[in-house]
């Protein structure tokens, strides 16, 4: 058979003899036009991109505030570093057997012995009918007080939330048991002086012991709505009076941050390195993936850090829970009201959008979007709503909605890096190259160093327990 009947004879797919060139054949000679390296894991990063950058030279960043407390309103104030919760001292002064009591080195002794715990929805806290063997503090969360009515049938005779408390009269009275069942209504954190360590506190105070015996209240500290500090200033005068004389109190040991790192070792093979560059450099497509990686990380510790993560160092007066489950168009309002000085833009998962979404479809709600940065993004009362889906949504696919006003001059909420860092390949982010091995694998260490800051109480504030799986 000659060559031309060869070629005569080929056959395309439909069975019909081919008169030119296939496809496949073809390949072999052509260039592929390919993508650079997909990663389904980039998102949009809108935290990392929203927050203000604040250079924090020397690894930490401490943030400097007013002396604030409160006395005589009844309620507790705690302090939170990330997930820690401690009662100031001074605010213990609230107990009823604690009023007027002015020795802060006892009333340190007895906040030292305040233990930590955790208590879910239901879980019973003091039960009526036992002795007390506890001082309880809320620092978060609601319980309901729950007891017998006129007629013996169980009532509830009232709720506490946070700053509340309840089994004082331990102080005074050995003898005292619970008048009502704490039962927790939502997930709560209190702190417990447990009796013993009262106990070790008072044996130790002949102040403490007299004041416990006399029992007597006492006045309350000097301070403005916020709780700060009082400065005395005069105005509306006329004439020459005398002028009051004032200072600004600061807190004594104010929060410092350091910067937390992510880190990775990334390994080239010097093979790999030298032949395979074309048309797309090996070597710097790892590195993007790499850094796009960690960035993500970043965005990632910034909301879910015990220590500086946005969730855990909202201040617990600014934690609010959901009416019904959904969030609504009155818990997003709810949530204005605490950030209600400059609010810059709400960060939820993309679900709990959605879920919003619906509840302003359920009411005939359309709420109009915004433009930012070229973007248009869903909004609530001309707030911007950002998707992010590091923050966590639950089994029972509950999540949460942060609310924050940013920047330094607004007394925000900042993020903290440094710039300027040896073999600094983008702002934050250095990659050193680390040497070759015996394995002839190229090693570069990639490092990002980062963190975040709430400046005042106010600039944060958190919707838990948003329901994202209810629809109909």
């Amino acid at each position: 058979m000659t060559s031309t009947e060869s070629v005569s004879g080929q056959q395309s797919g439909d069975g019909q003899s081919r008169l030119s060139l296939g496809t496949s054949a073809a390949r072999n000679l052509a260039t592929t036009t390919k993508t650079p390296p997909q990663m389904q894991s980039i998102t949009s990063r809108w935290l990392l991109r929203l927050l203000p950058w604040v250079q924090a030279t020397g690894g930490s960043y401490r943030v400097n505030r007013r002396l604030t407390y409160q006395l005589g309103d009844g309620l507790v104030t705690f302090s939170n570093t990330g997930s820690t919760v401690r009662v100031i001292p001074g605010e213990l002064c609230e107990l009823p057997a604690l009023r007027g009591f002015d020795d802060i080195s006892v009333l340190e002794g007895l906040a030292e012995r305040f233990v930590q715990r955790e208590y879910a929805a239901g879980d019973v806290i003091a039960e009526a009918g036992r002795s007390v063997d506890e001082v309880v503090l809320i620092a978060h969360g609601k319980v309901n007080k729950l007891g017998s009515g006129p007629y013996g049938e169980r009532a509830e005779l009232g709720v506490l939330a946070g700053g509340e408390h309840f089994g004082g009269q331990l102080l005074a009275d050995d003898e005292a048991t619970w008048e009502f069942t704490a039962k927790a209504v939502t997930p709560c954190t209190v702190l417990a002086l447990p009796r013993q360590s009262a106990q070790e506190v008072v044996d130790r105070s002949e102040a403490l012991r007299d004041h416990l015996a006399r029992f007597r209240t006492g006045s309350q500290g000097a301070h403005n709505e916020n709780g700060e500090a009082e400065v005395a200033v005069a105005s509306g005068h006329a004439g020459e009076p005398d002028l009051p004389g004032t200072f600004v109190d600061y807190e004594l040991k104010p929060r410092e941050y350091e910067l937390s790192v992510a880190q990775t070792v990334l390994r080239v093979h010097s093979r790999v390195a030298d032949l395979y560059n074309e048309p797309m450099d090996q070597t710097e497509q790892q590195l993007r993936l790499t850094i796009q990686e960690l960035r993500e990380e970043q965005e990632k510790e910034l909301v879910n850090n015990p220590e500086f993560g946005l969730l855990h160092n909202a201040d617990l007066r600014q934690r609010i829970h959901t009416r019904t489950g959904p969030p609504t168009p009155d818990d997003m309002d709810e949530l204005l009201s605490l950030v209600w000085k400059d609010p810059g833009f709400f960060l939820a998962h993309p679900k709990a959008i959605a879920a919003f979404g619906r509840e302003c479809s359920r009411r005939g709600l359309y709420p109009a979007s915004v433009e930012v940065g070229g973007h248009h993004v869903p909004a609530w009362r001309g707030v911007p709503m950002f998707p992010c889906n590091k923050l966590p949504m639950s089994g029972s696919r509950t999540t949460s909605i942060m609310l924050m006003r940013t920047g330094e001059a607004n007394q925000g909420v900042v993020g903290l890096h440094q710039t300027g860092l040896p073999d600094e390949y983008e702002p934050g982010l250095s990659v050193r190259f680390m040497g070759i091995n015996e394995k002839a694998l190229i090693s570069y260490l990639v490092s990002t160093y980062y963190s975040a800051a709430v400046l005042v109480p106010d600039a944060l504030a958190v919707l838990d327990d948003v329901e994202t799986g209810r629809e109909g």
